[in-house]
């Protein structure tokens, strides 16, 4: 397949999922003129404006998967949750899938994720598997499992959905009554992200590390700061195992690879994602080459772009406000333009939602805590409301 036959030509880049991920993949591909079709269940998608092609379906529908796919070129996800065996028949009648269809059958079960990195001995927090809710009362009763400790559904979970932290007894009564996992709860001093690239010449790059807080409420990243103010000894290793990780799972494109520091300096990868992911949408102003470019650029077989800092940053996600639901209403928006070094992104999503992601903010800075003043600044002063 020639690669240049993408740019202005005949070729075709399918994505399935139409949200703010693909929105900001469709970004870097209308810049390089690249005709691409997208899949979402949405009539009102973020993505669909942007795109060449839009078409309006389930991305678990195995048909509409694959009908969908039969004249891409090259096809790629912006969300897990999609009909693998599709996938996998497209991929057999010569359309390339990126990630491997393979690869992302075991990243969509969370068991299947902690199983790979087990047998790669690569470090995870130890867990077990269970098929109910009752399974995970017996295990405690027997003491095979002991509070704290973390649930998490295997398949379907994402922003925070699917994931119960125990502390104590009465958490017991949200448990998950559903095929999950349970891990033992690490003792938290950090959690980090690192986001690598590979393509299919077996080039890969990584970002450096981000340092993530987030939001105790709805479980979902609240603010980043990049590069992670950390010892280098452990950013190194953060990047050495996301490159092992994207070499093993033999996935062309991004991997975005999770991971929990305790206060011993002990790295635990947490879990994984295949596509760009929240971890990285600082890279649009921060870095030469965003995540989103250098997704493309190893789907396509493309050389890869450069990593290297431009600026510090820091990020917060726009999270509708709670008690709010209905046509959106940015508060503060036109205060936070007149900053300099701030950049807002709004999604396009027209009804605001308790916790919602509705947008992103992005400050750049020479210096990575003024970064971080004016980004918790933006936090307070930009709210997510609704008419």
């Amino acid at each position: 397949m020639s690669k240049q036959s993408f740019f202005s030509g005949g070729k075709k880049l399918g994505i399935l999922g139409g949200g703010q991920l693909g929105k900001m993949l469709l970004q870097c591909s209308n810049v390089w003129d690249i005709h691409t079709k997208v899949l979402d269940p949405d009539a009102e998608a973020a993505s669909r404006y942007t795109c060449t092609e839009f078409v309006q379906g389930s991305l678990q529908d195995f048909d509409t998967v694959y009908q969908f796919g039969k004249d891409c070129d090259v096809l790629t996800i912006e969300i897990e949750h999609v009909n693998v065996e599709a996938l996998k028949k497209l991929e057999s009648e010569g359309v390339s899938v990126h990630p491997k269809p393979a690869s992302l059958e075991t990243i969509q079960d969370k068991g299947l994720q902690k199983i790979f990195f087990t047998a790669n001995q690569l470090p995870t927090s130890d867990f077990l598997l269970f098929e109910n809710k009752m399974e995970v009362l017996d295990a405690l009763q027997r003491g095979t499992i002991k509070i704290p400790f973390v649930q998490k559904t295997r398949k379907a979970g994402y922003d925070g959905r699917g994931v119960l932290i125990v502390n104590e007894e009465k958490d017991l009564e949200q448990l998950f009554d559903t095929p999950s996992l349970v891990e033992d709860k690490v003792e938290l001093l950090h959690e980090i992200a690192v986001i690598a690239v590979r393509n299919e010449q077996g080039e890969i790059k990584c970002f450096d590390p981000v340092l993530m807080d987030f939001h105790a409420g709805a479980n979902m990243l609240d603010l980043l700061l990049f590069p992670a103010p950390l010892e280098d000894d452990l950013c190194q290793q953060a990047k050495a195992i996301a490159q092992t990780l994207i070499e093993k799972f033999e996935i062309c494109g991004l991997l975005a690879v999770e991971f929990l520091i305790n206060p011993q300096g002990k790295i635990f990868i947490n879990e994984v994602a295949p596509r760009p992911h929240n971890s990285g949408h600082q890279t649009i102003e921060s870095c030469y080459s965003s995540q989103y470019q250098q997704h493309i650029r190893g789907i396509l077989s493309l050389p890869l772009g450069s990593t290297e800092l431009i600026l510090p940053s820091a990020m917060v996600n726009l999270l509708g406000a709670e008690g709010h639901t209905g046509p959106v209403k940015y508060e503060g928006l036109e205060d936070c333009l007149s900053k300099e070094g701030v950049a807002v992104h709004l999604y396009g999503k027209k009804i605001s939602k308790p916790f919602r992601k509705m947008g992103h903010v992005t400050v750049t800075n020479k210096d990575i805590n003024q970064a971080k003043n004016i980004a918790t600044w933006v936090r307070q002063t930009l709210q997510v409301k609704s008419h």
